[in-house]
């Protein structure tokens, strides 16, 4: 049972991933590009971890380490980018 559910958890993951790249090739504003590119890469890769942890608990402190570096580092990321393309970029 914990198998499929890990296995569940990685494949919505991957899932996750692919979903926010298809709206790169639509013709709205870059903010909405990378808003929905970055929500889905994060939702995505904590899928993927969480997925792992399951399928490897042996290895639950870098799991959880990941899972935390991905939530601060994908947010940080997302607000540098608002703040440059408000900005226009030339005050970084």
């Amino acid at each position: 049972m914990i198998d499929v559910l890990s296995y569940g958890l990685i494949v919505s993951g991957i899932i996750f991933w692919f979903w926010g790249t298809l709206p790169l090739l639509g013709e709205r504003s870059v903010l909405f590009k990378l808003h929905s590119l970055s929500v889905s890469d994060t939702l995505g890769s904590m899928s993927i971890v969480v997925g792992l942890l399951l399928k490897i608990p042996s290895e639950w402190p870098l799991l959880v380490l990941a899972l935390i570096s991905l939530a601060i580092w994908n947010t940080v990321l997302g607000y540098v980018l608002a703040y440059c393309s408000s900005t226009g970029g030339d005050d970084v």
